[in-house]
């Protein structure tokens, strides 16, 4: 069985995002006054081989945990979709 998985990568909440707020500054400078507590991320797609939904989500678990996020700063969740 194919998969796709879209995980999404972003910094803890209860950890500064200096982009995010750069990013929140800028905006209001150029008239987004609204705007508040931008936070900026990863998002990567990937397609995976496996048995089973079960073995799949457990390896995307093992990438996210060892390469695709950093487990002290950053979170991540994900969609998979079986691919027909």
């Amino acid at each position: 069985m194919k998969f796709i998985a879209e995980i999404n990568v972003m910094p803890l909440k209860a950890l500064l995002d200096p982009q995010g707020k750069a990013v929140t500054n800028s905006m209001k400078n150029i008239g987004f006054s609204e705007v508040e507590n931008v936070r900026i991320g990863k998002h990567i797609t990937l397609e995976i081989e496996a048995k089973s939904k079960e073995t799949a989500m457990k390896r995307i678990n093992e990438a996210c945990n060892k390469i695709l996020s950093n487990p002290i700063m950053e979170g991540y969740d994900y969609t998979l979709k079986e691919i027909k």
